[in-house]
């Protein structure tokens, strides 16, 4: 008796085109389900509060459920190799021995902040590998795009008719300087640090033609208005920062007038709109640097941290160890370091400060290398974009806590990957689901 199988052709190619099909739905619902995801963050406050805490853990564990079907589906689980994997995976078994070997401070505490941690993994596998394609990261893009412009068309709106209420509804539990859905000004302009390089480097790529090129650029614009409106010390600094870095990675190369036309327009459009809209206000705040009680912050975190310099105090346990070693008076609640290295190295010691060096190197040693195409290809103008989002970020980080706020962390994360993962040239997974159907085809004809 023969062991061989005869397979209908067409029976054959409908079974491929509907594995094919499935798989194609799950990457776009990967991606959308992303963009959403880290909007809902930014909406519900920053993420800050326990129900949105929740609700964003709960999203990111649906997204991981999402993919792992979608291995399933495509019958062969793969991971590329992206150098931020073994840092980011080190990091974490750090946290559970922290907990199982009762290194930290408030056990509970670290427990729960590994729940967050988790979920930024989670965002992280999800961008490095399913925004890798060309049309995956021009979604990615545009979806952000857009966003960051109503967002910052809202901030604005709620700014010039503020009452003092988020969203014109809800009061702050704690006093602040709210702007847009943040009771902090300067974790607004933190996103919008991390979000205004995508426009940015859409406008003067040569992937977006006329209309759609100057509608973009007025969306960067808009953005980084806003930085500078938000009364934002740190981000206004910040920005000019990364503008000067952008100029550095753009023009440093590619003299074209074009070029040049086009970065002066976005800078003379911001300069514009920001002297028509703030009234001095802004020059006023550049001009006061007082630096607050920051500084003495700080020095009070490396005497923590040189009390447990290897393990550190634990994820989450900087508000409940600090007042021990304050030195100074206040009737202040002092719940961060406003200086996330200070803190990192507070909670985690020598031991997480290494492994937080060897991500960032392996994010600049690849998104260096993969932003060197951005003009014509949507892979390199996001990589680029991408990392510049995180280097402001970075900076913006010694003066304020912006990655201790979940939505600023997840996206922070999510740019990381985008500028470290290796882009998938081509259309839509076209490549690699072609591959699979050629294995379908020879797996059910043998």
């Amino acid at each position: 008796m023969s062991s061989n199988i005869i397979v209908d052709p067409h029976e054959l190619t409908v079974l491929v085109d509907r594995r094919s099909r499935t798989r194609r739905i799950l990457d776009h619902v990967l991606i959308f389900g992303l963009c959403a995801l880290l909007i809902f963050g930014v909406l519900a406050f920053g993420a800050v509060e326990e129900w949105s805490t929740f609700a964003f853990e709960a999203g990111a564990a649906t997204l991981f459920l999402i993919w792992a079907i979608k291995q399933l589906v495509s019958r062969n689980v793969e991971l590329s190799k992206n150098p931020l994997y073994p840092p980011a995976f080190l990091f974490f078994v750090l946290i559970l021995a922290q907990i199982v070997l009762r290194r930290s401070a408030y056990s509970y505490v670290t427990q729960y902040e590994a729940l967050k941690y988790v979920s930024y993994g989670i965002v992280l596998l999800i961008a490095a590998e399913c925004v890798k394609a060309e049309d995956a990261r021009k979604i990615f893009a545009l979806v952000m795009t857009v966003f960051g412009a109503m967002f910052a068309f809202f901030a604005l709106a709620q700014d010039l008719t503020s009452n003092s209420k988020l969203f014109w509804l809800r009061s702050a539990r704690f006093h602040g300087a709210i702007y847009g859905s943040y009771v902090n000004h300067d974790h607004y302009a933190g996103l919008m640090e991390m979000l205004v390089p995508i426009p940015l480097a859409l406008s003067m790529s040569h992937l977006l033609r006329g209309g759609k090129r100057v509608l973009v650029g007025f969306c960067a614009v808009l953005m980084a208005t806003t930085i500078f409106l938000s009364g934002s010390r740190g981000g206004m600094i910040t920005f000019v920062l990364e503008m000067l870095l952008l100029a550095a990675l753009i023009l440093g190369k590619n003299r074209s007038p074009r070029t040049l036309l086009g970065y002066a327009a976005i800078c003379v459009f911001i300069l514009a709109l920001i002297s028509f809209s703030s009234r001095g206000q802004v020059l006023g705040r550049i001009g006061d640097l007082s630096p607050g009680i920051r500084p003495q912050i700080t020095k009070d975190s490396l005497r923590m941290f040189l009390k447990r310099p290897v393990w550190g105090w634990g994820l989450g346990t900087f508000p409940t160890v600090y007042p021990r070693y304050r030195s100074f008076y206040t009737n202040l609640f002092i719940n961060e370091a406003h200086n996330d290295y200070a803190q990192l190295l507070t909670e985690m010691g020598l031991l997480g400060f290494t492994l937080m060096l060897c991500f960032l190197i392996g994010m600049y040693h690849r998104g260096l290398s993969a932003s060197r195409r951005w003009q014509n290809h949507w892979d390199g103008t996001v990589s680029l974009a991408a990392l510049i989002g995180c280097t402001g970020i970075l900076l913006h980080s010694v003066v304020d806590f912006n990655l201790q706020i979940p939505a600023n962390a997840a996206t922070f994360y999510v740019l990381c990957a985008l500028a470290a993962s290796e882009p998938l040239a081509g259309p839509l997974f076209a490549k690699r689901i072609r591959a699979r159907a050629v294995d379908d085809i020879d797996t059910l004809a043998t």
